[in-house]
């Protein structure tokens, strides 16, 4: 049977990531969705769409939909149903071709404890570990706890000091339950000063097995990615040979088939490696490796899962250039990387330089607390590793999108710093590493945009005046006051008062003048003190995102009379995302010291802790286990 329909088991921009290979290829592609993906671009993409009763894990409504419309064959992208071993099963005995490894492959390699031991019997080097608190002792703080099934960062905590050895476990039981349905956690050694370097394998049904070189993947926070790139700067042609040859004698025990990645952990001192996991699946950031080899990895998966030989052995596979990886989140790096949520009012990816945008959303898409926060991969590549990072931070710089907190600016001051362009990518880095959260506009420089903003304003009020539209703005025969525009920007409150002299010349109250040359509704061009501005405008409802050379800036639009805001509870504590509430570990009453843990919050299948700020004593609980709560919610009072 040759693989004719293809139906994506997953969303967002992996699901349209899959679609475009599979197209290119011939393959119609059949999508899925929930209520909440009802309006996204892979939905759209797809030849065929069926909506789904409850969630992207029901194995048994996705096989139904896959049998009652004759598909060839399901690829599970990653995360949801992508490591589990019984939907893999289930697919092969429905007649159907499961694009990835064997089941059997999948089972030994999703439990974190078998693959250790299977690494270990193979004699691929591993980390000191335990399966229980006791062990804690002989393995040595800092110890990392870590979910026996699934990644991405849940279910693991980092665990510095004895007295938080409980706690930790039991919040990675939880996140892994909830995350994969499994809540056996290990102990692991964590090393402080290392690297996290992964192998791309590829192997086919005829026993030929190829690697396809390393990616570095050492720039995290909360245990998850945030930048990759191939090839590593540390990694040398002998290392690469000696981690490529302990991957592949791995993959070989396990007669591995499809994409896979086998992760090691690398002393940056001594430059040792340890075996961490093999991720049984396409990983998130696989386009670096297509990119320096030229090789599509999904185009693989779907001929290796059709029954062909790899058209290559490892004498061809080589590598060219540098590629850099970003993960663009809805997230706050400066509230410690909380997830955001809100609409996107705009998203325009810059046509140059070009690079490559791996998306799964749109301007006017909603970003809910149901998901992974991540927006988008953005993917460069250079002849060298300087280009590479130059055009990724151009490129981020020049593209026109907001409307919520993201990371952009946190990615560009890691891509600009001087240790990340020496090289010196370690995994703490983010906290040794002194980084910008935000653009980092001077006094000035904001009120240049925020008077161009006042402008563009100015012109839109004017081109939908229904009235005395051959007058020009402001146009009056007295002495009257200036116009004003109030807008704010993050805390910041500006008040922008002009006056329309002639010609499209402003006068500020400040005494400097502004120019408007020219005038759309998503765009103005003007001079601002000197200064000229060629800026692209959005706006939605009172938000108004506004481009500059250095990025988006977001306002506020406020009104010309002040509403009365509702008061804040005194000692209130509130909610700093939406979200969930697992846990409350107080009641009224309960007398608190600083730094206990209060309430836990669950949002985008990850836990956060709310703490007390001081000691006091619980005067109000207002929230119960199992609330859904808005981000800035009052959870708690504390006297």
């Amino acid at each position: 049977m040759i693989i004719r329909k293809l139906l994506i088991s997953n969303r967002g921009e992996i699901a349209s990531r899959i679609i475009r290979s599979a197209h290119d290829m011939g393959i119609s592609c059949v999508a899925i969705y929930t209520e909440a993906d009802t309006n996204t671009p892979y939905v759209r993409e797809a030849d065929q769409a069926f909506k789904l009763s409850d969630t992207y894990l029901n194995a048994k409504e996705i096989l139904e939909i896959a049998k009652k419309n004759d598909v060839d064959a399901i690829h599970p992208g990653y995360g949801f149903l992508s490591e589990n071993a019984n939907f893999a099963n289930s697919v092969k005995k429905a007649g159907i071709k499961w694009v990835g490894p064997s089941a059997n492959a999948i089972k030994k390699m999703g439990d974190k404890l078998t693959a250790k031991t299977l690494a270990e019997k193979v004699g691929v080097p591993t980390l000191p570990m335990g399966t229980s608190s006791k062990d804690a002792k002989n393995i040595g703080y800092p110890i990392l706890v870590k979910a026996a099934a699934g990644g991405g960062g849940k279910g693991m905590r980092i665990v510095e000091d004895a007295k938080d050895l409980k706690e930790s476990i039991a919040s990675a039981e939880r996140e892994a339950e909830g995350g994969f349905g499994d809540k056996r956690v290990f102990l692991e050694r964590y090393i402080e000063r290392s690297r996290h370097i992964e192998v791309q394998i590829l192997g086919d049904s005829h026993g030929n097995l190829v690697h396809l070189g390393e990616r570095e993947c050492s720039i995290q926070r909360r245990h998850q990615k945030i930048i990759e790139e191939s090839p590593s700067p540390m990694v040398s042609d002998s290392m690469r040979r000696e981690m490529g040859a302990a991957a592949l004698k791995l993959a070989s025990k396990l007669k591995y088939e499809s994409a896979g990645t086998v992760e090691f952990l690398v002393d940056e001192k001594t430059k040792e490696f340890w075996f961490l996991e093999v991720n049984t699946r396409l990983q998130v950031e696989h386009p670096v490796t297509e990119e320096v080899t030229g090789i599509d990895l999904v185009k693989e998966q779907l001929r290796i899962a059709d029954g062909e030989e790899l058209g290559f052995d490892q004498s061809d596979v080589d590598w060219f250039g540098s590629s850099i990886e970003v993960r663009l989140y809805a997230e706050d790096p400066g509230n410690d990387f909380l997830p955001v949520t809100g609409k996107l009012i705009r998203f325009e990816p810059a046509n140059n330089p070009v690079v490559r945008w791996d998306v799964g959303i749109e301007t006017g898409s909603i970003i809910t607390s149901d998901f992974d926060p991540m927006l988008a991969k953005v993917i460069s590549y250079g002849e060298t590793r300087i280009e590479a990072a130059n055009k990724l931070v151009l490129a981020l710089k020049n593209s026109h999108f907001g409307g919520m907190k993201t990371n952009r600016e946190f990615l560009i001051s890691i891509l600009e710093s001087k240790e990340f362009l020496k090289g010196a990518t370690t995994t703490d880095f983010i906290k040794k590493v002194k980084l910008n959260t935000e653009l980092g506009l001077s006094e000035d420089e904001i009120n240049d945009y925020a008077k161009l903003a006042a402008l563009w304003i100015q012109g839109k009020n004017r081109n939908e005046a229904s009235v005395l539209t051959n007058m020009e703005s402001g146009w009056n025969n007295a002495r009257l006051p200036f116009q004003e525009v109030k807008l704010k920007m993050n805390e910041l409150e500006t008040s922008i008062k002009y006056k329309n002299t002639r010609n499209n010349i402003f006068k500020f109250s400040d005494k400097k003048n502004g120019v408007v040359f020219e005038w759309k509704n998503n765009f103005i061009d003007a001079e601002i003190s000197g200064s000229r501005y060629r800026s692209k405008v959005s706006k939605d409802k009172d938000l108004l995102l506004l481009h500059t050379y250095k990025g988006d800036v977001l306002f506020k639009i406020l009104p010309k009379f002040k509403i009365q805001e509702i008061g804040i509870v005194e000692g209130g504590l509130n909610a700093p995302m939406p979200g969930k509430v697992v846990e409350v570990k107080i009641k009224k009453g309960s007398s608190v010291k600083k730094g206990d843990t209060l309430v836990i919050l669950e949002a985008m299948k990850m836990e956060h802790k709310v703490s007390a700020p001081a000691n006091g004593k619980i005067s109000k609980v207002l929230i119960s286990q199992g609330d859904q709560v808005e981000n800035g919610q009052t959870l708690i009072v504390l006297d």
